[in-house]
């Protein structure tokens, strides 16, 4: 929903947390859920750890807004979905997120957002709690088979927890922030 953004965001970042540059996270040098790699794509320059850790929400915003938000179209997205592809998006990636979408709503799973697509997530939409948690459980089992799962998989089970609560309360307008 279009929204949705900034709540969106807010929650999403309450997972990411601020600085790390953990040895074994195949990101490396992270703030508030951005590499270093995708901030100096993002700026067209290189940056310094000083600059990564100096990095705010109202700074990356405009970043999640067009390559994570705007890449799986969540604007078309019913409330509590489009939160719960979001977040695989920038946990996972915008054509994961979408493939994962795309296998939940029976259209091949390309990871191209076309009318196809969306024709299908309408109809599954209906019963958007049916199709968080489908998306949930997925998004799980890819996590569970990457090699880092040892050393992450705690944290990104309970991210999976809680993101899935919050999209199914967004999606029956519970939700209180």
């Amino acid at each position: 929903m279009k929204e949705n953004f900034d709540k969106c965001l807010e929650l999403m970042l309450k997972h990411e947390g601020g600085y790390v540059n953990h040895p074994q996270d195949p990101g490396g040098m992270t703030n508030l859920g951005v590499t270093k790699s995708v901030w100096e794509e993002w700026l067209g320059r290189p940056v310094s750890e000083k600059e990564m850790r100096a990095l705010t929400p109202t700074m990356v915003a405009p970043l999640y807004k067009r390559k994570y938000w705007d890449a799986v179209r969540a604007d078309d997205l019913v409330s509590g979905v489009d939160y719960a592809v979001f977040d695989v998006a920038v946990n996972s990636g915008p054509g994961r997120a979408i493939k994962f979408l795309q296998s939940c709503v029976g259209v091949t799973a390309d990871g191209g957002f076309g009318p196809r697509t969306l024709a299908a997530v309408k109809v599954a939409e209906k019963d958007p709690a049916r199709l968080i948690e489908q998306y949930s459980a997925r998004r799980l089992e890819f996590l569970q088979a990457l090699r880092t799962f040892p050393t992450f998989g705690r944290g990104w089970s309970r991210r999976v927890a809680e993101v899935k609560v919050v999209a199914l309360e967004m999606a029956q307008g519970t939700f209180q922030a």
